[in-house]
């Protein structure tokens, strides 16, 4: 591989083969292997197939006994399960996969679609808010979502109850990507059965769960930021102060994309959020005007770059990835010193200590001490 394909933020070269997209996906389904690990695996070890076969060895290294990848088995489930439900697998750095997601720091390698895979390659603006909407903010997401679709933005939502059913209902002719936090073979709600269905057939489903997985509450922040990645903009219609549609506003800053509110009432919860989002610099929403101005109105201009790096937002488990790297070095401490220098317990210092030694940034020295890899 060239220097240029192992630059960190380079996409790694697309299976080619069917091996090749199985290899993938076990590398990408074996445990303790996220996004940013398995990019780092495919950079340091040349392919899928070989990182696999140094996984348990980096597993053993690390202190983890008994580690096995993903069975051959629970792929093969996954691909037959994947061809009923019509599904296509998207890898990265391919030609059909979103480029909007590639300057993510922890882009999804693969993604199952049902639908219309093209509508990725359009021009996106993401319309979340809350579950337990009002009939105003349900009627402002229908019209947001129905001009933008007039002036050809296909919408982007999360097919949970609320604001994003309204929108999604809304842009069916025009265009609309479902991105879901579970597997996309798994409708959830039940209620919004019908409505995915149509979506299949209109629209885009889309997720980065193995197919067949039932979502959970971890799923969702992290389903989130596939929504704000695919968009040019986010519009937040109504949420509560703590809300999902918050994290994705941040997440949507991160990646340098438009944050948009619609106002509410200060007395009304569902509102808070938004007046929140406002106060703080998001751009108020009376129409859909007021979001097409705020796009980029060139298409050389949609770069999805940000002029520059915002700050990241550190969340628990990074700022203790943070906390150890800093208190770490090229000298060997012992790693129960490090337990008594940072603000962790002893069951949290343990996986996060895996994860960076997976990830190549600390190495364990003879005696049960610790340094930066060199």
């Amino acid at each position: 591989m060239t220097e240029e394909q192992l630059s960190s933020n380079h996409p790694p070269l697309p299976p080619t083969t069917e091996e090749d997209r199985f290899s993938w996906l076990r590398l990408l389904r074996s445990r303790k292997v996220g996004p940013a690990t398995f990019r780092r695996l495919l950079r340091e070890h040349g392919s899928a197939q070989n990182a696999l076969a140094a996984l348990p060895e980096m597993a053993r290294a690390a202190g983890i006994e008994g580690y096995e990848t993903c069975p051959p088995g629970v792929i093969e489930t996954e691909l037959k399960a994947a061809k009923a439900a019509k599904a296509r697998l998207l890898c990265l750095g391919s030609a059909d996969f979103p480029e909007a997601l590639n300057d993510l720091n922890d882009v999804p390698p693969m993604l199952w679609a049902i639908g219309d895979v093209s509508l990725l390659q359009q021009s996106a603006v993401a319309v979340v808010g809350a579950r337990n909407c009002s009939s105003l903010g349900a009627r402002m997401a229908r019209g947001l979502a129905t001009e933008l679709g007039n002036k050809e933005h296909v919408i982007v939502s999360g097919l949970a109850r609320g604001i994003d059913t309204a929108a999604h209902r809304a842009a069916l002719d025009s265009g609309t990507i479902a991105v879901m936090a579970g597997g996309v073979d798994v409708i959830y709600p039940a209620e919004n059965t019908e409505l995915a269905h149509e979506i299949a057939v209109k629209g885009l489903r889309l997720s980065e769960q193995p197919m067949g997985v039932t979502p959970q509450a971890r799923h969702f922040p992290r389903r989130n930021r596939i929504i704000s990645g695919l968009a040019q903009a986010v519009v937040v219609v109504e949420a509560a102060a703590k809300s999902g549609s918050l994290i994705t506003a941040r997440d949507a800053l991160d990646q340098g994309r438009e944050v948009l509110a619609v106002p509410g009432h200060p007395f009304d919860a569902r509102a808070a959020g938004c007046n929140l989002l406002i106060r703080d610099g998001a751009m108020l929403v009376r129409s859909a005007d007021d979001i097409i101005e705020a796009l980029p109105q060139k298409p050389d201009l949609f770069s999805r770059q940000p002029a520059s790096p915002p700050e990241p937002i550190v969340r628990p488990a990074q700022d203790l990835h943070v906390q150890i790297l800093e208190r770490l070095g090229p000298s060997p401490i012992a790693e129960d010193q490090l337990l008594r220098d940072i603000t962790a317990t002893a069951g949290e210092l343990g996986p996060a200590l895996v994860d960076l030694e997976l990830d190549g940034r600390i190495q364990r020295q003879p005696g049960g001490l610790l340094s930066l890899a060199g």
